[in-house]
């Protein structure tokens, strides 16, 4: 089966000449500053690939343009923060993205309401050729359109392995995606990596013998060897008419992006239960909490525990830099802190050090002087075992779900938080930041 190959709207090709030595002038956001400005001074219709060479290489998911009064800002988002880039004059701004709206394939002459396009961005590396799509989003304001451009980079695909998961979790993880049926939900907001996780099980479970089927709103990344469709809500393609369809098509796996209506909810559970595996997501604040967003949708308790076989949630942290990190011994109030809030959590599955250092970041030219460089996943996860099951038939609160989940061994995000700053992974702050 070949890779889904939905054409994007427009491409660019950025010439070698111009990629070469990039990698060393726009790896941090003060010297793509330079180049910028560099730009303006010689050649502005280089400018637009210069910012994206920048996002390319410093690894931003996302790029800004927002106008403000006499002028624009350009901002990038590195790890989750957006970090401010460089002031533009606006006329400057507005060829800019004038021709992001050419690439995206969208109305040139429309600036009083929102448009969505994507345009593919190709850049000649020395082993091989990097295409990373840009989904782009305009939306009118005060001063003009304010552009967002998401980076789709295919670096950003990782495996199980990579995810960063405590080695009791891996295992978890890697017995419940290898069930033949059942559903796993993996839930958190936007921007929490829930892709990204999902994408990686569909890695560890693809083989020939398997097929797998997803519909998605968008499509962020192609993978090959499984059949990948996209939601188109105008021609009455929505999440439940696409899963009906694929139901009949014989799949092993099913992923649907989101479960967002009972219509949805109902058919994945019972595509679980009538021998399918089916991943999906929800937008809760925690696990237990996945519960109760099913029942508020409108499906019954008797339906959802013998359906799912796991539930997830799951944050984003930043990892301090290793460059320039320092460690120390933590004072005696944050130590004793941070043994209190991990007493629950099995020897087996983390022992506190008895001597603890702890990272903080610094800041330097490899880490675009954040102190942090590139992120990985906290997670906690329960099953839905017989006793579970049984817990969950008399509709207990979110507060009582957690409480069982946890004398059941689940180790909290924040707790799976602490935990990699123990390992000198993160930092204290941002745990405290995130959870």
């Amino acid at each position: 089966m070949e890779e889904n190959s939905k054409k994007i709207a427009g491409e660019v090709k950025i010439p070698s000449e111009e990629v070469k030595g990039a990698e060393e002038k726009l790896n941090n956001l003060p010297q793509v500053k330079k180049e910028i400005e560099r730009g303006l001074k010689n050649d502005i219709s280089k400018v637009l690939e210069i910012i994206l060479l920048g996002a390319f290489f410093t690894k931003a998911s996302d790029i800004h343009i927002e106008p403000e009064e006499d002028r624009a800002k350009i901002r990038m988002r590195l790890d989750g923060i957006l970090q401010d880039v460089i002031s533009i004059e606006k006329d400057i701004s507005e060829k800019i993205i004038s021709r992001t709206k050419l690439l995206s394939k969208v109305k040139l002459n429309i600036e009083d309401r929102p448009q969505d396009g994507r345009f593919t961005v190709v850049i000649p590396l020395r082993d091989r050729n990097a295409e990373i799509e840009i989904r782009m989003s305009t939306l009118p304001s005060e001063y003009g359109e304010t552009v967002v451009m998401r980076v789709l980079d295919p670096r950003k695909l990782i495996t199980l392995e990579d995810l960063g998961l405590r080695n009791d979790l891996f295992q978890i993880f890697k017995n419940e995606i290898e069930k033949p049926n059942g559903m796993v939900i993996v839930t958190g907001p936007t921007g929490s990596g829930k892709t990204t996780t999902l994408y990686a099980f569909l890695k560890a479970i693809n083989k020939p013998g398997v097929k797998t089927i997803t519909i998605e709103d968008p499509i962020e990344y192609h993978l090959k060897g499984i059949s990948q469709t996209e939601v188109n809500p105008g021609s009455g393609y929505d999440f439940a008419n696409g899963l009906k369809a694929i139901v009949r098509q014989d799949p092993d796996v099913i992923l649907v992006g989101e479960v967002r209506d009972l219509e949805t909810a109902q058919i994945s559970m019972q595509a679980a239960l009538t021998g399918h595996l089916v991943f999906s997501t929800l937008h809760t604040n925690d696990a237990p909490g996945a519960i109760s967003r099913l029942v508020a949708l409108g499906e019954k308790i008797a339906n959802i525990a013998p359906a799912i076989n796991m539930i997830i949630a799951q944050r984003l942290v930043r990892k301090v830099c290793s460059r320039c990190a320092t460690f120390k011994k933590p004072e005696k109030e944050l130590e004793d802190k941070i043994k209190n809030e991990l007493k629950t959590v099995k020897k087996d599955v983390f022992k506190v050090p008895s001597e603890i250092k702890i990272p903080k970041s610094v800041g330097c030219k490899e880490c675009s002087f954040t102190g942090y460089q590139e992120r990985l996943g906290i997670f906690e996860a329960f099953l839905l075992d017989d006793e579970m099951e049984e817990f969950l038939s008399s509709s207990p609160s979110i507060a009582k779900t957690r409480k069982k989940a946890i004398e059941k061994g689940m180790v909290t995000m924040r707790q799976d938080g602490i935990i990699k700053v123990l390992q000198q992974v993160t930092t204290m702050e941002e745990i405290d930041r995130i959870t």
